[in-house]
């Protein structure tokens, strides 16, 4: 059926174009085109030796009719350097020797075009280039020296250490990067697993002990090709340390030692060293030692040194050789830290240490460290107030005497019998003045005066009642004019010096002496204190302003001590309140003691009178040496400046106001005093006439003069002129010029100057009266 078939095939025609044409618009035309291409991957040998270029294939293309009109183009990564086509007929080619370690696969892209027109006639199409690996490379090890280390006594198999080798081969290709370890040396301690490169001990824990050795050094192989032959080999050092196990007990280098000690070692001080070895290292040799028997135990400690290791022994209490001359000790030494897997708890050695002591000569010995004695302050001189007792412990018995030693009791107030030790009195005591005495007494050999000891002694001193009470304070107490029969005015307290066992007891009362009618009463509070109360309604400033109230305080010990104390009252005015207002100044000065204050006014005063007569006196001397000064009222005074540093005495002329007073007698000196001695004056000196009785005129004109003479007294100083003025009807008020008498002085015509100077011609003008 010949037009059946040909019907289907135009009909496939017409199906295919479509399926062109479609795969044309979708731009995959690739897909259908790429079927022309003959290759698709190129495998290279790498570290190719030959001289030529070494062939890789071919590339062909459907395209490609033998006619010579394609053309075949390479690109991609090293193309047209590494790689080569030919273009005619599509060889390609490596130009060079190729290491796949290096890079083990190249892409490349290639293309068929007209050789006429230049049109594609297929489209690009990426190629890969694989080399093939060979085994030209030797393993790796990631150290050149490994470090382990694996405690001594450990089981078989134990493991030390791995060790890692690489082979830069390709391991996806053959045997070339399949490693096999094996050891070459370091036999028969360790063995190496081969797949894995872990390194483990070979022997027993017996043969493996660090004291016998300790370093191990194991060599290492790493061969390729599975271990076969031709395979490359690599090797590194593993360097194996046996760490240390307790498996060694301490032990004593001698049973027995001995020593020597002198009997007046004090406590903490060394008698001698035992040593112990241990054959292990760090802290499984570090040990330590105890006293385990011996009569002395309680006399003798050891410990042990961390840098040595030994056992030191000290002295634990006092030693004397006149009691025990000798002990023997049993010491045990073992380890701090003990290994159960090599060692029992009973891994110990035990040693004999015998301790000889030595007798000194020693100081006498007290029977007490301190001794604490008693004795009553009114003591007769000469009283034993205690003793002490000492002696030699040495078996010679020396005598001892006392002393005390003087620098703990400067005042002499005790002596010591140098032969029995008694202390007593030399002076007589004061508890009010110091209450302990603390002395120390010294205790020495006669035969050996560099021998001797001090003991402590403190002297209590027992209270008597020898001191009367008095008031506690200096009380300032004022009654108010109008006042309150019984009112209180001041409460009193009182101290004592004394210090009774069953405390202060104080009595207060008035005096005896004063009448019955009296001002005031004291009422006694049953509590140390008292109170002032009135016994009248009124009282009077101008008539009496001061009140004296003698009271008596009594103590209530035995032998009962009373004093008298007078408190000073005041009649003061004062408000509705009861406050102070106003209080006469005789009431001030009429008390019968001085306060603070008004010693020191009386001080200054005494202080300013003596330099004014002192100045007096010297202003006296000096107007007897001034011959221009005629009258003994004249007092002048001298200013003297002294700004020039470095004129000397001639700079320092001082200006005499004689002058002024006296310029007649002065007109002699006037041209020697104006001019200085070094200079020689040029021009002439305005001489102006004065007036004795013009002082004014005199000082213009001097001070006219030193303005236009260049040559005038010292450039640098100062002269100053003053004039006071004319006199004044008050006259002098200077103290000098004062006339000095005892007559009494009359204030009453201050009165006449107002009510705020009448209170002052008052206090000035009044007479001396008694207060009682």
């Amino acid at each position: 059926m010949p037009g059946v078939k040909e019907t289907w095939r135009k009909c496939m025609r017409k199906e295919f174009s479509f399926f062109i044409g479609f795969f044309l618009s979708k731009g995959q035309f690739d897909l259908l085109v790429r079927r022309g291409w003959m290759w698709n991957q190129f495998f290279l040998q790498e570290e190719y030796t030959g001289s030529d270029y070494q062939y890789i294939g071919k590339l062909q293309s459907d395209q490609d009719h033998g006619n010579g009109l394609v053309k075949y183009v390479l690109s991609g990564e090293g193309a047209g350097t590494i790689f080569v086509i030919d273009e005619n007929n599509g060889d390609l080619h490596a130009t060079r020797r190729l290491d796949r370690e290096e890079k083990s696969f190249y892409i490349l892209r290639a293309t068929v075009v007209n050789k006429r027109t230049g049109q594609k006639l297929e489209p690009e199409t990426e190629f890969t280039v694989k080399l093939h690996d060979i085994n030209d490379n030797e393993p790796h090890f990631s150290k050149e020296v490994y470090t382990g280390s694996v405690p001594e006594r450990s089981d078989i198999g134990t493991s030390v250490i791995q060790v890692t080798a690489t082979d830069a081969d390709d391991s996806m290709y053959g045997n070339s990067a399949k490693l096999v370890y094996s050891i070459s040396q370091g036999h028969p301690y360790f063995s190496v697993d081969p797949n894995t490169g872990v390194i483990r001990t070979a022997l027993g824990p017996g043969d493996m002990d660090r004291e016998q050795r300790e370093h191990y050094q194991v060599v290492i192989e790493a061969k390729d090709m599975a271990g076969q032959r031709g395979g490359l080999t690599g090797t590194t050092v593993v360097n194996i340390t046996l760490t240390d196990v307790n498996d060694n007990p301490p032990r004593f280098t001698q049973s027995i030692y001995q020593f020597r000690v002198p009997e007046s070692s004090k406590s903490g001080s060394p008698v001698g060293r035992i040593q112990a070895t241990d054959r292990d290292i760090g802290r499984n040799a570090e040990m330590y030692f105890t006293i385990v028997s011996g009569d002395g135990m309680d006399m003798f400690d050891i410990s042990a040194d961390k840098d040595t290791q030994e056992g030191v022994i000290t002295v634990s209490k006092p030693l004397d050789f006149e009691k025990k001359p000798s002990y023997t000790v049993e010491i045990q030494v073992q380890n701090t830290q003990v290994d159960p897997r090599f060692m029992s708890s009973g891994s110990k050695d035990m040693a004999t240490v015998r301790i000889a002591v030595e007798d000194v000569d020693e100081p006498p010995l007290f029977d007490k460290a301190s001794y604490l004695m008693e004795v009553k302050e009114d003591a007769a001189v000469g009283v034993a107030v205690g003793s002490v007792s000492a002696m030699d412990p040495d078996g010679a018995r020396s005598m001892v005497k006392y002393s005390i030693d003087r620098r703990t009791d400067m005042d002499r107030v005790f002596n010591v019998h140098p032969g029995n030790g008694s202390v007593f009195l030399l002076r007589s005591l004061d508890r009010e003045e110091a209450a302990w005495h603390n002395i120390t007494v010294t205790a020495t050999e006669y035969n050996n005066p560099r021998q001797s000891s001090h003991v402590p002694v403190y002297i209590r001193l027992l209270d008597i009642n020898d001191n009367a009470p008095t008031f506690a304070t200096t009380y300032e107490t004022f009654v108010c004019e109008k006042t309150k029969a019984g009112q209180r005015i001041q409460t009193v307290s009182a101290i004592d010096a004394d210090e009774p066992s069953t405390g202060h007891k104080f009595f207060f009362s008035l005096a005896p002496e004063v009448p019955h009618r009296s001002n005031f009463t004291v009422r006694d509070n049953g509590d140390n204190t008292a109170g002032i109360l009135t016994r009248r309604a009124s009282y009077s400033r101008l008539h009496q302003s001061v009140y004296l109230v003698p009271v008596v305080i009594t103590d209530g010990d035995y032998p009962m001590q009373s004093t008298t104390g007078t408190l000073t009252v005041r009649v003061c005015t004062c408000d509705r309140e009861g406050n102070m207002e106003l209080c006469n100044a005789e009431a001030l000065s009429s008390s019968p003691g001085l306060s603070t204050g008004a010693l020191i006014a009386i001080l200054l005063c005494a202080i300013i009178l003596l330099m004014i007569v002192v100045l007096f006196t010297a202003l006296k001397r000096q107007r007897k040496q001034e011959p221009l000064i005629i009258s003994k009222e004249d007092v002048r005074d001298n200013v003297v400046s002294y700004n020039d540093e470095g004129g000397g005495e001639e700079d320092t002329q001082a200006f005499d106001i004689g002058a002024l007073r006296h310029p007649d007698a002065a007109a002699a000196l006037e041209e020697s005093a104006k001019q200085r001695r070094d200079i020689i004056p040029t021009d002439t000196l305005l001489v102006a006439s004065r007036d004795n009785g013009d002082v004014r005129e005199f000082i213009n004109q001097r001070v006219l003069e030193n303005d236009c003479n260049p040559t005038a007294p010292p450039y640098d100083s100062l002269a100053t002129y003053a004039y006071e003025g004319a006199g004044s009807v008050a006259e002098s008020l200077s103290s000098l010029g004062s006339a000095s008498s005892e007559a009494e002085q009359d204030y009453h015509y201050l009165s006449d100057w107002g009510p705020r100077f009448r209170k002052l011609a008052d206090l000035y003008g009044a007479e001396d009266s008694d207060f009682s």
